[in-house]
């Protein structure tokens, strides 16, 4: 006699995504400040941390979308495009893609 137990589905992803988003969100207002640079290393450091999740979850694709947002977002680094309106326009990109990845990003469970 087997039991058969049920399968649940975790999101390990949605916090730091969610998070990520915020980040992205409230840094759309501060974009030509100097606090700007904080906002870089906190997305660019939950962007590597939603990429882990994603690899681990076996969806590499993500890494594809979360990549250059770690990149773009490195403030050690830094990649001047020049115009505020391209990186406001990139924030609100990076958000949904912040979101749609800590939303689909499952790992299966069994429980015992």
């Amino acid at each position: 006699m087997s039991a058969q137990y049920p399968t649940t589905t975790r999101r390990p992803a949605l916090v730091p995504a969610l998070l990520g988003a915020m980040a992205l969100l409230i840094g759309s207002a501060l974009i030509t400040s100097d606090t700007f640079t904080i906002i870089q290393f906190i997305v660019s450091i939950f962007a590597l941390i939603v990429a882990v999740f994603a690899w681990q979850a076996g969806q590499w694709w993500w890494i594809i979308g979360l990549a250059p947002i770690a990149v773009l977002w490195n403030p050690v680094l830094p990649i001047d495009l020049g115009l505020p309106d391209l990186w406001l326009g990139l924030q609100f990109v990076a958000s949904a893609i912040f979101i749609a990845a800590g939303i689909l990003i499952k790992v299966s469970d069994k429980t015992a």
